[in-house]
């Protein structure tokens, strides 16, 4: 099959009938302009693509950014070509005033957002790069052996002199975009054809070369979607530098990186997958690690790990390293295998003049090969084998905090960890045995928050733990984890490549200068949802940032507070206050927050702690109801965490406390009961739920009933025996 690589567009009878396109630079984006159109749809019986509102958005803002190289200068030349195209159809009869005007201001319109979309770094893709490469240095991007040229010496050039990619974006960012790009415009390409061959246009078809009575006996693989491919590259080259996909598919392909070159990218899938199911949405943040390492400091602790030492070792001489070694070379790009050959790969160079970032990438990398071998390991007989990405992900989830082993182990074995400590940082010894040892007793029972475990418990858990102390050790070798005893962690080489990697899978991963750059709203949003350490180490950090102490506190406090009352996020949220040293903090802004519905109880509180003088007149009803129901939440879950342990007994520690605090409540405990449910009606319904079930004055746990919903024990018991 061969394919006209020029669509039947009308460019010619545009660039003759209109004036100010016909530079080189003009007439590419008008081919680029017209064709999208026509691609996407456009009417064309006139010989030229009709433009439409919907067309001109779609071409504007979604097409034009991630296909077309276009300078600062050459900005206003898109909407121009569509302008004039829009008065071309009006001369040919094809709109009449109104719509014409419509259709200028829909393109006017679409501008801000275009500007906006070419210098969104989230666009760029590696042909659009190369191109704005060439056409800042002078190279004529229309010559296929000056682009050649240009790219041998962008390959000569060392790493660390070459220009580097804007801020904030990975060349994994970009291979993703230039993937997404191509499949974009080869299916558009597809429809387009289809499209010919269901509704002739009156113009001829838009691909005029291809024998369309001939193409649908092609095989649906490797004939018209390959031939489409072909086309679409001979687009992106026209209206980026000539000769780039040739030389991205040949001898400079590790110049423009596919995903088949980036293993960090299934890693990246994994932890996005990780992500999700934890909270549902990519966009919402984990916690930044305490510290990344240094640009500086990534040679070195590359070099310094095992496996990447192996692993440059191959690299200078294959035949020193066993098959394994030279195998995971080959998958990292650090070696080629052409097939009894083995010679240095695209990625040799980076041991000794590679960036920070491509040091990075390569640790993630490296991380990813392993982690992917780890269950077809003969050696490694563990069922935590395909659990690494989960580790790594809950790990940096934990804001990098070291975990213990045996609490790990225990999870995994549907213990009944308390809540309370799961999410506990554990201390890190000096030392430990090389071997792996399962915690005494005692020190189980404090790892688990579960009293009184006994030798026979240790015996349980002890091959689980060493099963899956196996596997840390395994991830050990790459330098991303660390195990001294039964503590484990994120190495500060892990941290930098599992957050690499986490990027790269669209995860918002932010370092600490990011989170202390938010707002407060932001911030607290954010930080609900990371573990206690996590949170008050952010909240903390974003404080001591602040020039103004106390307009600091204001805003925090002022965020925390402004939740709404009886939502999910309220709870949580009032939770970020008891992080804060609030010691520390101006007594003006606790001094304002007095007659806040929510947290003035919990400000009154605070100031007494200091000693200062507060007015207590000021704390609404509402907030002493909501301090009360989050003392009362929380014994709710000691009752809980004592059930567990003695499934026969009934803890009393809820009923108890709110007793307690119904003998000084104005009107008792159904008034009580009342202004907890006005306070908060989704934390209180758990409480009174708990609360009608364990409460001997049978009033009270009928009023905790009524509110709630909640049926009694005996009614329930008649039903369930029913059904």
């Amino acid at each position: 099959m061969t394919t006209s690589l020029t669509p039947n567009v009308g460019l010619d009878l545009f660039l003759h009938e209109t004036k100010g396109f016909d530079s080189p630079a003009s007439a590419r984006i008008a081919d680029a302009v017209l064709t999208l159109l026509s691609l996407r749809g456009a009417d064309r019986r006139t010989g030229l693509p009709e433009p439409t509102p919907e067309l001109v958005r779609q071409v504007l803002h979604l097409d034009v950014p991630v296909l077309v190289c276009i300078t600062e200068a050459e900005l206003p030349v898109a909407p121009g070509v569509l302008s004039a195209l829009a008065g071309l159809v009006r001369a040919k009869g094809r709109l009449n005033a109104k719509r014409h005007a419509r259709l200028l201001a829909a393109i006017d319109e679409a501008v801000p957002e275009f500007r906006r979309a070419m210098t969104d770094p989230g666009n760029l893709t590696w042909p659009r790069w190369y191109a704005s490469l060439m056409r800042a240095d002078g190279t004529p991007v229309d010559d296929p052996g000056a682009v050649l040229r240009r790219l041998a010496a962008h390959d000569r050039t060392p790493r660390a002199d070459r220009p580097v990619l804007p801020d904030g974006v990975e060349r994994a960012d970009v291979t993703g975009r230039t993937v997404g790009m191509q499949i974009v415009l080869t299916e558009t390409l597809l429809r387009a054809f289809a499209r010919d061959l269901e509704q002739p246009s009156p113009a001829g078809p838009l691909l005029p070369g291809l024998p369309l009575e001939a193409a649908d006996e092609e095989d649906p693989e490797e004939g018209l979607p390959g031939e489409m491919r072909l086309v679409a590259a001979e687009l992106t080259d026209r209206w980026t530098a000539a000769g780039l996909s040739d030389a991205f598919s040949g001898p400079y392909a590790h110049l423009a990186p596919g995903p088949e070159d980036s293993p960090h990218l299934v890693l990246a899938d994994a932890l996005l997958d990780q992500h999700l199911s934890y909270f549902g949405y990519s966009g919402i943040p984990l916690p930044p690690p305490p510290a990344l390492p240094a640009p500086h400091e990534m040679r070195g602790l590359l070099h310094g790990a095992p496996l990447p030492a192996l692993l440059s070792a191959a690299v200078e001489g294959p035949d020193v390293v066993d098959e394994e070694v030279r195998h995971l070379a080959v998958a990292c790009g650090l070696l080629r295998q052409d097939g009894m050959l083995t010679t240095p790969g695209p990625g040799a160079g980076i041991w000794t003049e590679g960036t920070p970032q491509d040091l990075t990438e390569l640790a993630a990398d490296i991380l990813a090969t392993a982690v992917g071998r780890l269950s077809d390991a003969p050696e490694m007989d563990s069922e935590y084998a395909d659990d690494a990405a989960h580790l790594l992900y809950v790990l940096y989830e934990r804001g990098c905090t070291a975990d213990s082993v045996a609490r790990k182990a225990a999870e995994y074995a549907d213990w009944l960890v308390d809540p309370a400590v799961e999410s506990m940082p554990v201390p890190v010894p000096d030392s430990a045995p090389t071997e792996y040892a399962t915690p005494t007793p005692r020190e189980l029972s404090a790892l688990l928050g579960l009293p009184g475990l006994d030798d026979e418990d240790r015996s349980d858990l002890e091959a689980p733990a060493r099963a899956l102390a196996a596997v840390v050790d395994r991830l050990a070798a790459t330098g991303a984890i660390f195990r001294t005893g039964d503590a484990f962690g994120l190495t500060p080489l892990g941290t930098a490549a599992v957050r690499y990697a986490l990027k790269a899978g669209a995860v918002a991963a932010p370092d600490r200068e990011t989170v202390t750059g938010w707002d407060a709203a932001t911030l607290v949003d954010a930080a609900r949802s990371w573990i206690r350490e996590a949170a008050t180490r952010g909240l903390t950090d974003w404080l001591t940032t602040r020039e103004n102490t106390a307009e600091a506190w204001d805003d925090l406090l002022g965020a925390i507070a402004s939740t709404k009352p009886g939502t999910e996020d309220a709870g949580p949220t009032r939770l970020l206050f008891t992080y804060l040293d609030t010691a520390v903090a101006p007594p003006e802004p606790l001094q304002g927050l007095l007659a806040d519905p929510a947290l003035g109880a919990y400000a009154l509180q605070a100031l007494r702690t200091r000693g200062d003088q507060a007015d207590e007149q000021q704390v609404p009803l509402s907030a002493r109801a909501t301090l009360v129901l989050d003392d009362l939440d929380a014994c709710r879950l000691d009752d809980r965490r004592a059930e567990t342990m003695a499934p026969l007994a009934v803890a009393a520690s809820l009923v108890s406390a709110f007793d307690a605090a119904a003998t000084t409540w104005p009107g008792g405990p159904q008034a009580l009961i009342a202004a907890l449910t006005d306070a908060d009606a989704h934390r209180a319904n758990g409480v009174l739920a708990h609360l009608s079930g364990r409460h001997s004055d049978p009033r009270v746990a009928a009023v905790a009933r009524r509110v709630t919903g909640t049926p009694s024990r005996r009614r329930a018991g008649r039903k369930a025996r029913h059904r």
